[in-house]
């Protein structure tokens, strides 16, 4: 009775856990780029009371054994970076990317992070930065007297000038990708950094070597779904509350036991 009210509680602690992953995934319904999260989970260490093929006489044994398990816990906040749907905005510097890929950016201390939002921005010297002034990596900036701006699926960032004839390219944007996104570190503001978890990052040209394209005036949305998340959450909540009643009923079989009289 006391290993099933630790057990019924570690189930408790997990999904609490998975509660939090859910809400942080709902209230990122509509950020730019978000990348949905799964809490996974792994079952504790066994009591073997009694061996799977352990002897039961001088010829026979046992075709299964007694184990029990102690409970559950956390293992995994795992990330999916499965592509969101693409919203048009008709804005010049509004990117996504269609397919594999991160835009880099450059961040105050010199380190580069990646992120899949591609909502940009001019800051005052006309350089192409995020909505939080981090500059986008390779430097873009674009003239005061440009009149229109281009961005080709490649990447290719052309504008034209008043008085020019013909459009003038400034730059390409290039991608990263890696190995194994899902190792990227989270920092928050739409941004991951590098680990070794994550590999190390590969750079090119979008829409070569397994690069995505860029589609200029569109939005890439959180790839979450209310209705998975929302079904999720009331799966969490009733697994929350049957460990609760584990714990309830482990506890009035003690205290029936506390109460024996001889």
């Amino acid at each position: 009775m006391i290993r099933s009210m630790w057990a019924a509680a570690s189930g408790m602690q997990a999904q609490s856990l998975n509660i939090d992953v859910i809400a942080n995934n709902l209230a990122n319904v509509n950020t730019t780029g978000f990348k949905r999260s799964r809490a996974e989970f792994q079952d504790l260490l066994y009591e073997t009371m009694q061996p799977p093929g352990g002897s039961t006489s001088e010829n026979t044994q046992a075709p299964t054994g007694i184990q029990i398990g102690h409970g559950v816990r956390p293992v995994a906040v795992a990330r999916n970076f499965a592509e969101g749907e693409l919203q048009l905005t008709k804005n010049e510097l509004d990117l996504a990317i269609e397919g594999n890929g991160f835009f880099q950016v450059t961040l105050p201390n010199g380190t580069t992070a990646y992120t899949r939002a591609g909502a940009f921005k001019l800051d005052r010297e006309g350089r192409v930065v995020t909505p939080d002034g981090f500059l986008l990596t390779p430097e873009i900036t674009v003239p005061t007297d440009a009149i229109s701006l281009s961005v080709g699926l490649d990447g290719t960032v052309s504008v034209l000038v008043a008085g020019d004839a013909a459009p003038r390219q400034l730059g390409t944007i290039q991608l990263a990708r890696f190995p194994n996104p899902a190792g990227l570190q989270s920092m928050g503001k739409n941004l991951f950094l590098e680990t070794e978890a994550s590999g190390a990052v590969i750079v090119g040209t979008a829409g070569e070597q397994s690069f995505g394209t860029i589609a200029q005036g569109f939005l890439e949305m959180s790839n979450v779904s209310i209705v998975d998340e929302m079904v999720s959450m009331i799966t969490a909540q009733r697994a929350y509350e049957t460990n609760s009643k584990i714990v309830q009923a482990s506890d009035d079989m003690l205290q029936t036991a506390n109460n024996l009289r001889r």
